[in-house]
């Protein structure tokens, strides 16, 4: 970062990524800060700077580095690493902390506090919150909840049967008792006799009723943004593989397939990518999308010159941005994904973001990754 940075980092203020702070800051307001950023999306701290942007500097005496290395270890738990560096502007000395998003999330401060990043402050996460940051951090698999009102009766037993299949198990023609006992083992039942949200959405029978966030809205826009005329529209909602299915449908039966006679045959004129790259990123969104968001659904959402896949949730700990580009997989949602697999809507060995970036490529073309907030958009240029 040079100074020119920094400058044009102070005079555009605080935001949702960068905390400005006096130069007598207290351990347990910068660790505050620290926690906050590391449960958001990570952020620079800039100590000798007061909140109008005043730039007041550091205290000659002081030793920041050791003071901030001693906060980040002693006073957030779990203790993280961060990146400081001292800066000098209008001639006075500025420290400045780099604190990357949390490969630990959620941290706490020492009374148990977990703050999060909401604009310019930080708040304490609220529960919600607070569940979407351990399920992020792997440590509660939101899939493997039960769904409240559903029971049994809330399944289709033909889904289920096909499921079973796969083990080599005749579902049908258990007695009621095994049935239970089988439907309880793979967890599709919980033991409180509610559905579980990874078995609703696979084998549940109008699971928008009790999952209002489940589903996909599909949209196609004439021009480049959603102020254009609008050409198509579909909220899609079932079990899983139809919603996919009906999905894949929409953008196929959307996208322009010029073509030309030739002999007894009519030859597409226009090279398109392969069925299994629409498949494989509509499918990804919706084995991989944070389900404990209600207030959101997956969108699909097309445009003259690309197809934008929307996805509720933020990104796990350890997974970035380039890590995607990189070919690294993840699993939010562990029972979902088994279920999927089963049903042979996806592979078992992570292979569908790399597959998709390589047929994407042999035409010329690029797949663009972008956390925006709590939702992943994944953007596919339409070939013209």
């Amino acid at each position: 970062m040079t100074t020119e940075d920094l400058k044009e980092i102070v005079r555009r203020g605080e935001n949702s990524s960068v905390e400005f702070k006096s130069l007598d800051v207290r351990a347990e307001s910068l660790a505050r800060e620290v926690i906050a950023f590391s449960n958001s999306s990570g952020g620079l701290i800039l100590i000798g700077i007061e909140d109008n942007s005043a730039i007041t500097g550091l205290n000659p005496q002081k030793d920041y580095e050791e003071f901030v290395m001693n906060v980040v270890r002693n006073n957030i738990n779990p203790p993280l690493d961060v990146d400081f560096e001292v800066d000098v502007l209008d001639g006075k000395s500025v420290a400045c902390i780099h604190v990357p998003k949390g490969i630990n999330r959620p941290y706490q401060t020492l009374d148990g506090k977990y703050y999060i990043r909401v604009g310019s402050t930080n708040r304490i996460a609220s529960m919600a919150e607070l569940m979407r940051l351990f399920q992020e951090g792997g440590y509660f698999h939101y899939d493997l909840t039960g769904v409240a009102r559903t029971t049994v009766k809330s399944l289709n037993f033909n889904l289920i049967a096909d499921y079973f299949k796969y083990f080599d198990i005749d579902f049908e023609n258990e007695d009621e008792d095994s049935r239970n006992r089988l439907l309880t083992n793979t967890d599709i039942l919980m033991p409180t006799g509610e559905v579980s949200l990874a078995g609703m959405l696979v084998f549940g029978i109008n699971s928008s009723r009790y999952l209002p966030q489940v589903g996909i809205s599909f949209a196609h826009y004439h021009g480049t943004d959603v102020t254009g005329e609008l050409i198509d529209m579909r909220h899609i909602e079932g079990d899983l593989s139809y919603v996919i299915q009906t999905a894949f449908a929409c953008v196929k039966n959307n996208l322009l397939s010029p073509s030309t006679i030739e002999g007894l045959r009519r030859v597409d004129t226009r090279v398109q990518y392969p069925d299994k790259v629409f498949r494989e990123l509509i499918t990804n969104a919706c084995a991989h999308r944070d389900y404990s968001i209600v207030g959101s659904r997956i969108r699909v959402l097309m445009f003259d010159d690309r197809i934008e896949f929307i996805s509720p949730g933020k990104l796990p700990n350890t997974i970035t941005v380039e890590k995607l580009y990189a070919g690294v997989s993840f699993r939010r949602n562990q029972l979902l994904t088994k279920f999927m697999i089963a049903q042979r809507l996806m592979d078992n060995l992570g292979r569908g973001i790399p597959n998709i970036m390589a047929e994407v490529k042999k035409l010329g073309r690029e797949i663009n990754f972008v956390e925006l907030g709590d939702e992943l958009r994944v953007t596919l240029p339409i070939i013209s």
